[in-house]
């Protein structure tokens, strides 16, 4: 796999990352795109209005859910991939299976993104590895089923540092290319409102790692903690974490509205100086 590293693209501009969730239980779009031809026709339709990445998922990760069998997702994912051959933009596959990933790579997927940060399968890091991919490491702590727990850090942006650099030592003596990791603080993912502000607060922090940043605020229950709004009226709020979150290192940004939020990261970016605006 000889592609220009996304990293590389993401020096120019603020990726946008779509979702695409084939799953009935996802937090906000679950039961959206029960079958293949829909998810087909809404990869294409996200292609069209400014992904420059779709993330397919196949399982659930919201608070409380269950794990599911690779073979399960994989019956979800595979025939999206199928489909999806002539699709203009790069694709991401949201697993944690080897098994899935090695499926997805030879199915045309660029990148792995792994909540697990290669810890969820031993097999993950050398298959990647073999690939040749590019993978999100995210940080989470805990589990989705028990992750929202009474979270607790010594301080959370330091803390989840020295995690991820444990985590790219691992990758990258697993052989995994530094060029082709990225690394998600996971927004949300074994967090308190508090903690999930403070990293938006302090994301440039993580630029001591060397590698690009992907945040993934997208309707998530801060927002809606401080909005006191419901997950189908969170827009305002999303957008304004996207633009922070551009204002403070972000390289991507994982979200549902693509349209809107590709507006706000061309916006932020203007801003923050990429393009030619006198």
């Amino acid at each position: 796999m000889h592609r220009e590293p996304l990293a590389h693209r993401a020096r120019r501009k603020t990726l946008v990352m779509g979702v695409l969730n084939v799953t009935p239980d996802s937090f906000f779009d679950g039961g959206r795109f029960p079958s293949a031809e829909t998810a087909l026709s809404h990869a294409r339709q996200l292609a069209s209005i400014g992904a420059d990445i779709i993330d397919i998922g196949g399982e659930s990760s919201r608070p409380g859910s269950d794990p599911l069998p690779p073979s399960e997702e994989q019956a979800r994912v595979l025939p999206v991939l199928d489909g999806l051959g002539d699709c203009p933009v790069p694709l991401s596959v949201d697993t944690y299976h080897a098994t899935t990933a090695r499926q997805a790579v030879n199915r045309g997927a660029v990148m792995i993104n792994d909540i697990t940060a290669l810890r969820g399968d031993p097999a993950m890091a050398e298959t990647i590895a073999e690939a040749g991919c590019e993978c999100v490491l995210m940080h989470m702590q805990g589990e989705p089923k028990t992750m929202q727990r009474e979270p607790r850090y010594r301080d959370v942006v330091d803390d989840i540092c020295l995690f991820f650099e444990e985590r790219l030592n691992a990758a990258i003596a697993a052989g995994v290319n530094e060029e082709r990791i990225w690394l998600d603080p996971g927004f949300g993912f074994g967090k308190t409102a508090g903690h999930n502000l403070q990293l938006l607060r302090r994301l440039g922090e993580f630029q001591r790692l060397g590698r690009p940043i992907l945040v993934g605020t997208s309707n998530k229950s801060t927002i809606g903690v401080v909005l006191d709004a419901p997950v189908e009226d969170r827009a305002e709020g999303t957008a304004a974490t996207v633009a922070i979150a551009i204002a403070h290192g972000a390289a991507a940004v994982r979200v549902h509205d693509v349209e809107a939020m590709a507006r706000v990261a061309q916006m932020s970016d203007a801003v923050m100086g990429y393009g030619h605006y006198e």
